[in-house]
């Protein structure tokens, strides 16, 4: 697998770097008020994230006044697992450098996207990316064998949290697993075992052998 930079040109259908914003303080944040799990952690709203003023820059200039949440992803991981969407985009920042495993919304058929179209990015510590809403993402794995990461995710308030009461209306909302998050699972993941669509066909992706 090739693992490329996201300032190479291939990262441009799936995201962005984004510059211009003083991003020390939450890398600090992330790195002594966040801890660092075995396995994956996340917490959607991290209220020693959010006490930061990179909060107020955040919800006015970056989502142009949306209402915003600050959490984290943290922890070691190397395997796909599931990807996720939302209607929105994502920001993630890294207090390490840490690789997204990403694909595109537009390349799933009939509920099912083959992962052989997945690719690699990686991300060094301290720049900040947008990954866009049509782009299927999950959590973080680690650039470095034995290394964990501490992620910054910062998305519109209330996405993972819990998903609204209804009927499903169509094939879509039966992927709905929070509010404002979409999942498609691998069958080898813990989420297909907990009654998650399962949307991924091909291998379960582990990038071990390659960082």
């Amino acid at each position: 697998m090739n693992i490329y930079s996201v300032t190479d040109p291939a990262f441009r259908p799936y995201g962005r770097v984004l510059t211009g914003y003083d991003t020390a303080p939450i890398v600090e944040t992330l790195k002594t008020k966040t801890p660092l799990p075995e396995g994956v952690g996340y917490v959607p709203s991290e209220p020693a994230l959010e006490a930061l003023d990179a909060f107020s820059w955040m919800r006015d200039n970056v989502y142009g006044g949306m209402p915003v949440e600050l959490g984290w992803c943290n922890g070691h991981n190397t395997r796909l697992n599931c990807l996720e969407y939302h209607r929105d985009s994502e920001i993630n920042l890294g207090a390490e450098d840490f690789i997204l495993l990403l694909a595109l919304e537009s390349e799933i058929e009939n509920g099912v996207l083959d992962t052989a179209r997945v690719k690699a990015f990686r991300c060094p510590a301290g720049v900040m990316v947008e990954i866009y809403a049509t782009t299927l993402h999950y959590a973080p794995c680690s650039a470095k064998k034995g290394q964990g990461f501490h992620v910054l995710v910062a998305l519109p308030r209330g996405t993972n949290e819990a998903k609204p009461d209804r009927a499903p209306l169509c094939e879509e909302d039966k992927w709905l697993t929070a509010c404002n998050k979409w999942l498609l699972a691998h069958p080898e993941s813990s989420e297909a075992a907990s009654g998650a669509h399962i949307g991924l066909s091909g291998v379960n992706i582990d990038i071990q052998a390659w960082i």
